[in-house]
């Protein structure tokens, strides 16, 4: 009798097993990633003066299942790039730097999971993935800071500093060399979540 029981329950738990393994591959199968318009620009210097860009044309989307970010990508296409009416003279400049022939788009791609952890109407995440410009890559980790807006989402802004040299890039010069750059850089960001999108899954 014994016998009989130790092999029903085998049976009855490997029915189990099998039942809920086909339920978890179809769930991750059913979810699909969700857009995001990131707002991004960066910030350097100069031996005239600091300056600006803007990201005209930011793409990403983002997984989010079990508490944690799973995926988050970010395309940055280099042409899009666009400096102040008064900077654009260094435009082309910055394209050349950045190879955009060959390599015409900056990414950001998520390698580990990252859980959002949220106090109130504050939220924090750290993010940590690979970041590839002018064709290398770089490990980076990027610290980030939500708050929860009126139109029920979350605003997430954060930074990270950069040195152009650390991806073999030359920084632009201009001016028959008059006007030199700083190799370090700042990457702003600012990205809206709807608050269904995070909440329903923490």
């Amino acid at each position: 009798m014994k016998q009989k029981n130790y092999l029903l329950n085998s049976i009855f738990g490997l029915l189990a097993f099998v039942l809920i393994s086909n339920y978890n591959h179809s769930y991750a199968q059913s979810l699909k990633p969700s857009p995001i318009k990131p707002v991004i620009s960066i910030l350097g210097t100069s031996t005239l003066h600091d300056w600006e860009s803007k990201v005209e044309q930011s793409t990403g989307e983002y997984l989010i299942d079990q508490k944690s970010i799973k995926s988050l990508t970010i395309n940055i296409p280099v042409l899009s790039i666009k400096s102040k009416d008064e900077e654009k003279l260094m435009d082309k400049k910055t394209y050349e730097a950045l190879n955009s022939d060959k390599n015409p788009t900056i990414t950001f791609q998520l390698t580990e999971p990252a859980t959002p952890v949220f106090s109130g109407s504050d939220a924090e995440v750290t993010l940590t993935g690979n970041l590839t410009i002018a064709g290398v890559t770089k490990k980076v980790t990027i610290k980030s800071s939500g708050k929860k807006s009126s139109s029920d989402a979350f605003r997430f802004t954060g930074s990270v500093p950069i040195k152009m040299s650390d991806y073999k890039i030359k920084p632009p010069v201009a001016m028959l060399g008059l006007i030199k750059t700083g190799d370090l850089i700042t990457v702003k960001f600012d990205v809206t979540i709807p608050q269904q999108s995070l909440l329903a899954n923490f």
